[in-house]
Formats: C-alpha cells, structure tokens, sequence
C-alpha cells in the first residue's frame, strides 16, 4: 500500500505575529516554524501505524514551500516516512497547494492520501478535498479512526450524538482528527537515518492563483478589565447589557 502525507510548515504557536509589505505578508522574521501538528500527529502517524502492520508498502510525505522547509520536512522522515517530496514554490492560497500536490500525485498510484484535518496557521482544513477532487479520489473529513483490509477502508467519523461508521473502497482520501493516533517523538536512530532517506525536490508546475492576499489585519487589543463587586449584581447586569461584546 503506498500512502501519500500531506505535511505543511506552520509558524509556532508561541511566534510573535507581524506583517510587511503593507500588511498583504507574514513577517517570518525570527519566527520559529514547526510540522503542522494535525499532519504530524494524525495524518502521518496513522499512516507509519497502518505500514507497520501490513508489514509492507512506504509511506511519502510532500510539502509545498521552498528550501527553508527541509529540516521540517526531514522530522518527518525521522518519525519514520520512507521518503519525501518538497514541490519548490511558496504556497499562496490553497487552491494553488492542492493544484500542486495533485500535479506531483496524479500518477504515482497512491492507494492513500493522508492529511491533518487543518493547518493552526489559517485553520485551513479544504486543501486535502481539493486534492481528492483533483485526483477524482472520494474524500472522507474529520475522521477519528482508519483500518484497512483487503483494499477496503473502515473510517469513523464522530457526529454529533454519536460515532458515523464509512466504509470506502481505495484509492481514498481523507483528513485526520483527533482520535486518528498518538504523538510519537523521533527517536536518535530515526535521526541518523533521517540523513540518508530520499528528499526529493520537484519543480512547480504553473497552476492558476485565483485568490490575492488583499490585507492581514490584527485583532483589536483587548481593552481593561472591569471588576464589579459582588453586591453590585444590577451594575453587571448593565454593563452585560451596554458594553458586552458577542464574538
């Protein structure tokens, strides 16, 4: 079973965010970037697991970024993918990262593709549908469970009031939530080994780019706290009333 990861690099949640060129650009600046931790703990965990127990078949990561992504990329392999695939271009909107993935994948023969159910930087969660599209692949979201046997997929997917049960015949993508699998922390061995593992480097294909960062704006800072005695329940209820804010 060959299984394709999507992994993207993501700013670490504990970056100071700041934009340039007139704000239509993140200022990665002294910004420290991190594997997206949906792709890393869900998506590509689940995939090493369901290797691991056919006792056969690889695992392949691919990410959409330019140079600076590769000691990113190679935690991957030192988590244990077989090998990995940087698409050399800078992603701008999803549309254009799924055009790109789905360009590299559309013959490779992957019976898997694997991708966290968002990204922490956008809270993207659409590229791993737009590449089943592409790839005319049926896609399954959210799902919290994966077993595969005998080129059928068994998913779980929590609903609302209760657990949704899909079974789907492969090739098949989806998008992994929480529940998929467990965090695992390269060891030294998958390190050193990480060194030698193919990091494939593709030349981007042109794809159209639709979507144009018109601006970034930052949140309004949060104003003073006000502290109301505990006698005075009427003078909460009206500030409840005349200041409170729905977000």
């Amino acid at each position: 079973m060959k299984i394709l990861v999507l992994l993207s690099q993501v700013p670490d949640t504990t970056a100071r965010i700041a934009f340039t060129d007139g704000d239509t650009r993140f200022d990665g600046n002294g910004v420290t970037f991190i594997m997206n931790p949906y792709d890393e703990w869900y998506a590509l965990v689940r995939a090493l697991e369901l290797k691991e127990a056919a006792g056969s078949g690889s695992v392949t990561t691919v990410t959409v970024g330019g140079a600076d992504t590769e000691a990113t990329i190679r935690k991957g392999l030192a988590i244990g993918a077989d090998e990995a695939v940087r698409i050399d271009a800078q992603p701008t909107d999803a549309l254009q990262v799924a055009e790109l993935i789905a360009a590299y994948a559309k013959d490779k023969g992957f019976d898997l593709v694997l991708a966290g159910k968002e990204t922490i930087d956008h809270n993207s969660g659409v590229v791993g549908g737009m590449v089943a599209e592409l790839l005319g692949m049926p896609y399954v979201p959210l799902a919290s469970k994966l077993e595969v046997s005998n080129g059928l997929a068994t998913i779980e997917r929590d609903v609302p009031g209760g657990v949704e049960v899909v079974e789907a015949k492969l090739p098949l993508a989806l998008s992994a939530s929480k529940g998929m699998a467990e965090q695992r922390i390269p060891n030294m061995r998958g390190i050193m080994a990480a060194r030698t593992k193919p990091l494939t480097v593709v030349p981007a294909t042109s794809v159209p780019t639709p979507a144009a960062t018109v601006r970034f704006e930052m949140p309004p800072p949060k104003g003073a706290v006000k502290m109301i005695p505990a006698e005075e329940a009427g003078t909460l209820i009206e500030l409840l009333h005349s200041e409170a804010k729905v977000i």
